[in-house]
């Protein structure tokens, strides 16, 4: 093995490599290349710009519009879903009553049950969550104002989807429902994974669940955290955002463009509008964003890595 192992390496890194150079770094070379010219994208014909693309970009007020709500959409989805699945996965592995007879630390009762609950949306595609809200949401007939109706909050009827302030809260709230359970599943695998013993030191010592939590349970799940704060800003970012809001909101992006998001304006500007170099300049920009979001996270959630 020592005598032929960079050949046997090279051997098997060359396909995969080549692969992922095909597939995903030339298209990103040819994006910038694009966004240098004027090409529409229905005609093999164009010619070079220079930076005109990128001035028109920085003069755009819906692609500063579009990139607050990307950015709104990577710091709140990871915040509130992470925490969310941290919590619902910590009482399902840790945070039950001890039972007379049974283990030192185990979850609330009926935990199978409630992460097949949890994880149910995950067997659900996007588009098809994507339509059940948006029928849900409907100011008229929807689930959502008929439960406010029949509790007598007749007076409470908001537009949902139709009012500017509230249609990107609602469009967030649908990404976290879906997305939840997912990370519920992988926390608890994590938690099963350290010893019951650190627990039951902790309980010895006084620690209730909240120090337990704190000082046990997120230090040693920490890298876990941290990749899925990468994985979901980057959805946040990217292939669910543009989904959800296509498919939910009137436009789409709409009301007033209060629900568009950097991909879905990529897609508008190359598929409806003709503008494939224009729509390339702005993938260029959720490129740098997309990148920069992962390097923040890598860094300041970097600490000593715990192992057990």
């Amino acid at each position: 093995m020592r005598h032929g192992k960079y050949r046997f390496i090279v051997g098997f890194l060359a396909l995969p490599l080549g692969l992922y150079a095909l597939f995903v770094v030339w298209p990103f070379i040819q994006s910038i290349y694009y966004s240098f010219t004027d090409w529409t994208g229905l005609s093999p014909d164009f010619k070079m710009v220079g930076f005109d693309n990128y001035e028109r970009m920085l003069d755009d007020d819906i692609f500063w519009k579009s990139l607050r709500h990307s950015l709104l959409f990577a710091l709140v989805l990871p915040v509130v879903t992470l925490g969310l699945a941290l919590f619902f996965a910590f009482m399902i592995n840790v945070g039950g009553r001890r039972r007379k007879g049974g283990p030192a630390i185990s979850g609330v009762r009926g935990s199978a049950f409630y992460k097949i609950v949890y994880f149910f949306p995950q067997v659900l595609s996007i588009a098809i969550v994507s339509l059940l809200f948006a029928f849900a949401y409907n100011p008229d007939s929807g689930a959502v104002n008929s439960l406010l109706r029949g509790i007598g909050l007749d007076g409470v009827q908001p537009l949902w989807l139709g009012d500017p302030n509230l249609a990107l809260w609602c469009v967030m709230a649908v990404l976290v429902w879906s997305t939840v359970g997912f990370f519920v599943v992988l926390f608890s695998a994590g938690m099963a994974s350290i010893p019951a013993e650190l627990y039951e030191a902790a309980l010895l010592d006084g620690a209730n669940r909240a120090t337990t939590f704190f000082r046990v349970t997120l230090p040693l799940l920490w890298d876990t955290v941290q990749s899925g704060w990468v994985y979901l800003g980057i959805l946040a970012l990217g292939a669910e955002s543009f989904a959800v809001v296509q498919i939910m909101t009137t436009g789409p992006g709409g009301p007033d463009y209060s629900t568009t998001v950097m991909v879905l304006y990529v897609y508008q500007k190359a598929f409806r509008d003709g503008q494939a170099a224009y729509a390339t300049t702005i993938g260029v920009a959720l490129l740098v964003v997309t990148l920069a979001f992962a390097a923040i996270v890598m860094r300041l959630g970097r600490r000593e890595r715990l192992e057990f």
